[in-house]
């Protein structure tokens, strides 16, 4: 799959409400951080999509906005969704969703780190240690049939759940994968944790009996399982003892919201959405309309998502280059926030969003580029 020119084309959805204000200053930083790298090119097409277009159009995620995004090396995608513009079930535009569907992103990857500075809920020590990913499974479960749920004379409603072999497969290998290059990256062993309610329905004991015939697979990996009622419980008592959970769609959405809870604000929660052949990469928080336009949101996920983006690309392409440009994006924002130089108000500081991106900027660019330093 290598890339071997480092030319990447990205497709970029600005989003809604605060989306566009987030986006701008976080392509800049892609725009400059790329360019400290000899042979790094990436390429912006910035296509429509969301609540606001919908509400203007009638359209939430045009076709021709679909193939081009198909047609890219990665997708880049803001906070979308307005919640007084809705489909005529009374459902939320969410074109992510439908990107997920159509492109077959299954594993939804959503990192839980507490970074230096941050204010993290947990007062115990250990806290500091937190570093681990969830993987949520984003085609199948309760979100299957999300369209055709009935309610039935008023008296009661079905939704129906879903779980396959073969996505269930490639999930388990992502994840198993996963764990392994954290391992090789973190030095120390590497370990997936299935979470599911296997001792309830059988969906999940088919989906936890899938897990282990994977793990077989992977040998050098530790892996076990829990429930996801435990989980809920021991993600606050003692999350610094995980590397990489994996669990079921719905259950997913709910525990990435705890994991961002951990960290201590949304602001810091990027998100991927990884397929076989294509990625989205977004942050985690809604639109916060309420706030849209002021200037005062915080675009820290936004930016990490976009770290997440490169690396992700680099590993895609084998380019050590983009790994590592990726890689400084995160550290800037790290040492950004040890500092407490770029904290906006929802992190206890006074600084806008562009004050806020322009200070990660300042840092990365201070920290050099070992791409060009050597190239030199």
């Amino acid at each position: 799959m290598g890339n071997q020119s480092n030319s990447f084309k990205i497709a970029v959805f600005e989003g809604d409400g605060i989306g566009p204000e987030i986006m701008a200053p976080t392509l800049e930083i892609l725009k400059s951080a790329s360019a400290n790298y000899d042979g790094i090119s990436l390429d912006f097409e910035i296509l429509p999509a969301g609540a606001g277009h919908y509400r203007d159009t009638g359209s939430a995620l045009p076709k021709e906005s679909m193939d081009r995004a198909r047609a890219s090396d990665a997708i880049l995608l803001s906070a979308i969704g307005l919640p007084d513009v809705r489909y005529e079930d009374g459902t939320e535009i969410r074109p992510q969703v439908d990107l997920r569907f159509e492109l077959g992103l299954y594993a939804g990857v959503r990192p839980v780190k507490v970074f230096p500075g941050a204010n993290c809920p947990l007062s115990d020590p250990r806290a500091k240690d937190i570093d681990f990913v969830l993987v949520r499974e984003s085609t199948e479960g309760l979100f299957a049939y999300m369209h055709d749920g009935k309610v039935v004379d008023d008296q009661y409603a079905t939704e129906t759940l879903k779980i396959t072999r073969d996505t269930s497969e490639k999930l388990f290998d992502f994840s198993f994968s996963l764990a392994r290059q954290r391992a090789a990256e973190k030095g120390r062993p590497g370990k997936v944790t299935c979470v599911d309610k296997a001792n309830i329905f059988r969906s999940f004991w088919f989906f936890r009996s899938i897990f282990e015939e994977r793990a077989k697979l992977f040998p050098d990996v530790a892996s076990d399982a829990a429930y996801v009622d435990a989980m809920a419980m021991w993600m606050v008592q003692r999350p610094w003892d995980f590397d990489v959970l994996v669990t079921e769609n719905m259950f997913g959405d709910i525990l990435s919201d705890l994991g961002a809870g951990v960290m201590g604000s949304l602001g810091l929660a990027p998100s991927a959405d990884i397929g076989d052949d294509h990625a989205v990469f977004q942050p985690c928080h809604g639109s916060a309309p309420d706030i849209a336009g002021q200037g005062i949101a915080n675009p820290l996920a936004m930016i990490l998502s976009a770290g997440m983006m490169l690396t992700w690309l680099g590993h895609q392409h084998a380019s050590p280059q983009m790994i590592e440009c990726g890689q400084g994006i995160d550290d800037a924002v790290t040492r950004v926030l040890s500092s407490k130089r770029g904290l906006t108000r929802d992190l206890g500081g006074q600084l806008g969003t562009e004050e806020c991106a322009l200070a990660v900027l300042d840092v990365f660019q201070l920290s050099g580029s070992k791409g060009n330093q050597e190239a030199g």
